[in-house]
């Protein structure tokens, strides 16, 4: 690319498919250029379980992204999610030195809020603050320059198993690919889907996901609460097969192309095709029990969503309501299940504030690459995420390595 373009790649590794998104930068504004999508077989519930697999899908989907935008992929932001995701809240108090408040202090208060104690096993993927406290002056955004005596921070820390951040880098890595960094998918969703104001009244975001469903509730326009549920659209997909004792390929998409979360507003006359197992005679069902199926379970995932929105006691922050975005949020019927469950309004959210190719990235289920490329856009000066070491030998050698460079 000539010019001052910058081309950032979001990498989607979900559990049903792979999806590299191309966005290029030109004069503050991106455009999407590119995307490749391929099916993804070496993940189950948004977590790597085969590195071949996963490594060849990554790149047909890269190749094929390469092929659109015409330019060569080197490095991406990669989405992670899972049940092993945790998200929590903490808080950090300093003394100010100076007069005023400077940008070292920021970095003091934020590390003295993270200090907490999190086990070996675990990484800390994100430290998002949430506001500023100075002197009792509450609900700051950006305290420097300010003039004060006492600073305090309070943050959101979002932890992953170590491992399978490991193996989302090193499936990347194989592919022939560096990571810049690893984004939680649904805090990328919601730079592509969610509106200024709704960040700011209280919203939230669930992106549903093929293996996941992932819960960030945002407001006064930073994330206040996140969450994985390890259910998803493949749930759906097994329970349309258990209940119609059908195969599970052929299930999928039957559920794509017919499936419904609300039976009372399908005819009794409108009738399915359902292959058998073993290669038996087809039979002919009605339309209907797809929606008997499907709705329960719908209200089973929502309920355990509204649940943890309680158990945080975050009820009272999300005025302007629920979005609902991911590949499973396109079922018909999804959002009526959603607002009888919730009683807030409900909107269905699709990638929005690019250029480009808008018409292809259209659709829920592009929201977390094009949301991987729009954070990618606002943190590619930032410091970036890094595996930690696997053991203290390790990180004592490297220690070392840094005070030797320093005394010569």
């Amino acid at each position: 690319m000539q010019g001052h373009e910058e081309i950032i790649v979001g990498l989607d590794i979900g559990t049903t498919k792979i999806c590299a998104v191309v966005g290029e930068i030109s004069g503050g504004k991106i455009n999407i250029i590119g995307i490749g999508t391929y099916p993804s077989i070496g993940l189950r519930k948004g977590v790597v379980v085969n590195i071949e697999s996963t490594v060849e899908s990554i790149k047909k989907a890269v190749e094929e992204a390469e092929l659109m935008a015409g330019c060569e992929i080197s490095s991406v932001y990669a989405g992670i999610a899972g049940g092993h995701i945790t998200g929590f809240n903490s808080r950090g108090i300093i003394a100010i030195k100076g007069e005023e408040i400077t940008q070292t202090d920021v970095d003091r208060v934020i590390d003295a809020a993270r200090a907490v104690a999190i086990p070996m096993d675990r990484e800390v993927i994100h430290v998002l603050p949430q506001e500023f406290i100075v002197d009792e002056q509450t609900n700051i955004q950006n305290p420097v320059g300010m003039a004060g005596v006492r600073l305090e921070a309070k943050i959101h820390i979002v932890t992953g198993a170590v491992t399978s951040a490991h193996n989302i880098v090193k499936c990347a890595n194989q592919s022939g690919l560096d990571v810049c960094d690893i984004v939680l998918e649904s805090l990328a969703s919601g730079e592509a889907v969610l509106t200024e104001e709704e960040k700011e009244l209280g919203t939230v975001l669930l992106d549903l996901g093929g293996g996941t469903t992932d819960l960030a509730i945002f407001s006064g326009k930073n994330i206040k609460h996140t969450f994985v549920l390890a259910l998803g659209g493949n749930n759906l997909t097994n329970d349309i097969a258990i209940g119609l004792r059908a195969p599970l390929a052929e299930m999928e998409k039957i559920k794509i192309r017919y499936g419904t979360c609300f039976s009372q507003n399908i005819s009794g006359e409108e009738t399915i095709e359902v292959p058998c197992m073993s290669g038996r005679k087809s039979r002919k069902l009605p339309r209907q029990i797809l929606g008997e199926i499907l709705e329960p379970r719908m209200e089973e995932m929502f309920t355990l969503i509204s649940r943890e929105i309680y158990r945080a006691g975050m009820e009272n922050l999300i005025t302007s309501g629920v979005v609902l975005t991911g590949g499973s949020s396109l079922l018909d019927g999804v959002t009526d299940i959603a607002e009888s469950v919730f009683s807030l309004p409900v909107r269905l959210g699709r990638p929005k504030g690019i250029g480009g190719l808008v018409d292809v990235v259209n659709n829920p289920m592009y929201a977390t690459g094009v949301g991987l490329v729009i954070y990618g856009a606002k943190n590619s000066d930032k410091k970036k995420f890094r595996i930690r070491d696997k053991n203290i030998f390790n990180r004592i050698i490297s220690r070392m390595k840094r005070w030797f460079k320093d005394v010569i």
